[in-house]
């Protein structure tokens, strides 16, 4: 009777080890959450959700595989992150679809999470054959009823995510996130909206007016060189009187387009008002700038826009002007940028005069110690 009694206790005993570890694991998970999720709300942008997502939420959940899979049926998410300068198309785990009846063929109509083991058929698509997890859970990413993506966490173990495995957690995780990418998508857009030239696509002058300054800002953190090109389309108002103003917008579309191939992503590039553009380049200096403008001349020239079947000769004439931080910087950012801008524009005056169709380059703008305003270019 006592050893009966005694065993019961050690097997109660037992129970309630299990139980009171498994409560201390399931209050370790809730903070690992809710700090996680604390993290995604106080993030600005898409770019840094992605980092966010796909770095620390590895390390918070001690996750062997993950991605993020985003649906982008009309490749709208590829061109916010390659406006921004985030590579998307070399970060691992960072999957954007945009065949959305695929996703939904693999993610079935409930949106309920997949918990269990790794399958070929439908898991490929989350997971790379490098990343191979052995259990996985795919978590839909989902808003009013329709699809955005989904969350996809692996392991190397295979009981890590099981058939039966409690959801609260991660379903709870799942609609944070959802809410944030929504969120994130909406904001994206706003900003593209209010900051984009809705004719041409580029970027509108206020975006200009903000990017500068922080282009300098990093031009003088890194002492690397800030040009400006501007870029103005030659007898523009004559295509307007010959031919029309939809036509004439034609020809802004196809400039706009011509410059910006010639740039890099990370370029900024402006419709400044009517036919002039304005482009920011990043740590070149003043020869590889021209060599770039005479790469937009030419591209410029050789446009092939037709009326009619009648071929309209497009050139441009282009101004360039070259920040170079110093020692002792003299003027602000706002008075270095509006220089900035200033001498390209007396350097695109000057290609004007000179027969237009050509380059002129419109000297430095300098940061140097000592010498009085008068003598900064």
């Amino acid at each position: 009777m006592e050893e009966d009694l005694t065993t019961d206790l050690l097997v109660l005993q037992s129970h309630l080890d299990g139980m009171l570890e498994r409560v201390q694991h399931n209050s370790l998970a809730l903070r690992r959450f809710q700090v996680f999720e604390m993290g995604l709300l106080r993030l600005n942008s898409l770019a840094e959700m992605i980092e966010h997502i796909l770095n620390d939420a590895k390390a918070f959940f001690d996750l062997d595989v993950i991605s993020f899979c985003l649906l982008d049926e009309k490749g709208d998410i590829a061109k916010y992150l390659e406006e921004d300068g985030y590579d998307y198309r070399n970060t691992e785990g960072l999957i954007l679809l945009q065949d959305k009846g695929k996703l939904q063929g693999i993610l079935g109509a409930s949106g309920r999470p997949f918990l269990g083991r790794y399958q070929p058929d439908n898991c490929s698509v989350f997971f790379s054959e490098s990343q191979k997890p052995a259990s996985v859970a795919i978590l839909p990413l989902t808003r009013r009823g329709n699809y955005m993506g989904s969350l996809n966490l692996g392991s190397y173990k295979t009981d890590r995510f099981i058939i039966d495995m409690a959801t609260d957690f991660v379903e709870h995780m799942v609609s944070v996130v959802s809410i944030c990418l929504e969120n994130n998508l909406n904001f994206e857009t706003m900003r593209r909206t209010s900051l984009v030239d809705t004719l041409t696509g580029v970027n509108n002058r206020r975006f200009l007016e903000q990017r500068i300054g922080e282009e300098l800002d990093r031009s003088q953190r890194n002492d690397q060189p800030l040009t400006c090109l501007f870029l103005d389309i030659d007898y523009f108002k004559k295509v307007n009187d010959t031919y029309g103003h939809q036509v004439g917008d034609q020809v802004l579309m196809a400039v706009a387009g011509a410059i910006k191939k010639q740039l890099r992503s990370n370029d900024v590039l402006a419709r400044y008002g009517g036919e002039e553009f304005v482009a920011l380049l990043t740590n070149i200096g003043e020869d590889m700038a021209c060599a770039i403008a005479e790469r937009i001349r030419i591209s410029i020239k050789e446009l092939p826009i037709q009326f009619n079947d009648e071929g309209i000769a497009v050139t441009i004439s282009i101004g360039s002007a070259t920040y170079l931080p110093g020692r002792r910087v003299q003027m602000s950012s706002a008075e270095i940028a509006a220089k900035l801008i200033q001498n390209a524009d007396a350097a695109l005056y000057q290609a004007k005069n000179n027969g237009r169709n050509r380059v002129e380059i419109g000297g430095m703008v300098l940061a140097v110690k000592d010498l009085p305003d008068s003598k900064i270019a």
